[in-house]
């Protein structure tokens, strides 16, 4: 890969792993916050108010999706990005500002609640535009491998953001985390989007974007009436991300909270478990990736959702009895291998299904509504499970959203070799009239 490829990657892969910084402290802090917003209870009940806020934010990313995607398709996959990072910031700093409970009662948890929207605004365009950007800068023959880094950046974040808290638990008593230490990483996390919003207005659009050959009409360029044009696209889209997106949240940002409240492990403890994992798990991801530009994406979708529904109950089952640092580890390191095979190459896939002048809102809108519905909600479900005593029902749920998924994988046709450039316009009406994808020459 060239000079220019590689700089087109890393601009829009710091700009991912910001975005992602601030989505997932929300959550992983969520357990030194959880009190402040709301008046005292039981500690689950708590903890489900917060994940109820969290998952509300991904209700706003299909509406994200569906502007930014639009504005992606439109005026260019930068102008997107450079939007996405500009509403993370603000939404930052009115997390680090919120009021508590004692101060503005449910005041401070409207405020809470209003930058989760934004959060989930930004996030919900910054995927699509991450990912169509990341797949178009790349060399067709190395796609799954430029791709991939969308989840080391998103990976990376979150090492960032459980980095912060590890030094923050180790300089910081627990009554000061409880009662101001958690808004330092929205204070950082504002004033890397800053950072990154500069580098974004400088960086370079994509030759796909701005050499594309497909015939979609300018005035119906990321609008929904072109995305229900590949319709069968977009629902295929939904279906992939399914199994994948529960299983993600539940080996991340889940995990800490799980290995804490369910398996008993220390706070401390818990957070270098996830911390150790995403390490390893971020220095996988370009190696399946580029193991899929050699084998192709479907072989990696099929073994993750083989595994996953396989092993999803047996290693939940033996995490919450893990009782110590290293089973916890071992058992969290399976989980993100197997999980690798979705995260490495989703994000390519998903782009090669589209044309250019839809690939933004085409990636953005049916991802956003997955997520929204499935990945959002995993660890409310997971605590509602709790909550009422059936806390394995919730392993199973995980285990058959990936059976959806495995299904939808062993259907679908091979994307690895599609033109990005040539990709036709106008989808047939039926699956059977899908011509021969263009091939990269």
């Amino acid at each position: 890969m060239g000079r220019e490829h590689w700089k087109k990657i890393w601009v829009g892969s710091a700009g991912n792993m910001v975005e992602w910084f601030d989505w997932f402290v929300y959550a992983s802090f969520a357990t030194y916050f959880a009190g402040a917003f709301f008046p005292e209870g039981n500690d689950t009940a708590k903890l489900m108010n917060t994940a109820g806020i969290f998952a509300v934010g991904f209700f706003m990313r299909p509406v994200g999706g569906w502007l930014l995607g639009r504005v992606g398709d439109r005026k260019g996959r930068k102008a997107a990005l450079t939007l996405t990072v500009s509403l993370m910031s603000a939404s930052a700093v009115l997390i680090a500002i919120a009021p508590t409970y004692g101060v503005a009662g449910y005041g401070g948890a409207v405020v809470l609640l209003i930058a989760r929207l934004l959060q989930g605004l930004s996030v919900g365009g910054e995927y699509a535009a991450s990912a169509t950007y990341l797949t178009e800068a790349s060399a067709p023959e190395h796609r799954g491998f430029a791709s991939s880094f969308q989840y080391v950046s998103m990976t990376a974040g979150q090492i960032v953001g459980l980095g912060l808290q590890i030094i923050l638990q180790r300089t910081m008593s627990d009554d000061a985390l409880h009662s101001w230490g958690w808004r330092i990483p929205f204070i950082i996390g504002a004033l890397g989007a800053a950072i990154v919003f500069y580098l974004r207005r400088n960086m370079l659009e994509t030759d796909v974007y701005e050499e594309s050959g497909d015939d979609t009409p300018a005035g119906d360029k990321g609008t929904i009436k072109a995305l229900w044009a590949h319709k069968r696209e977009a629902f295929l889209v939904i279906a992939l991300t399914m199994g994948g997106t529960v299983a993600y949240y539940t080996y991340t940002t889940y995990l800490t909270k799980y290995l804490s409240n369910s398996a008993g492990l220390p706070k401390q403890t818990a957070t270098l478990v996830s911390f150790c994992a995403l390490i390893v798990f971020a220095c996988l991801q370009p190696l399946a990736g580029k193991l899929s530009d050699r084998i192709g994406r479907r072989p990696l979708l099929i073994t993750f959702a083989v595994g996953s529904t396989f092993l999803t109950v047996p290693i939940m089952t033996m995490l919450k009895h893990a009782g110590s640092f290293w089973p916890a580890l071992g058992l969290a390191l399976l989980a993100l291998v197997v999980i690798t095979g979705y995260t490495s190459i989703n994000a390519c896939v998903k782009a090669e299904l589209f044309p250019t002048g839809i690939r933004a809102l085409g990636v953005a809108l049916p991802y956003a509504i997955a997520n929204a519905l499935f990945g959002g909600t995993a660890e409310y479900v997971a605590l509602w499970f709790k909550d009422a005593g059936l806390e394995s029902g919730f392993y199973w749920y995980v285990a058959g959203c990936a059976a959806v998924s495995l299904v939808v994988y062993l259907s679908m046709r091979e994307t690895r070799d599609i033109d990005l450039k040539r990709v036709a316009a106008t989808a047939p009406a039926r699956s059977e009239e899908v011509p021969a994808p263009a091939r990269v020459k």
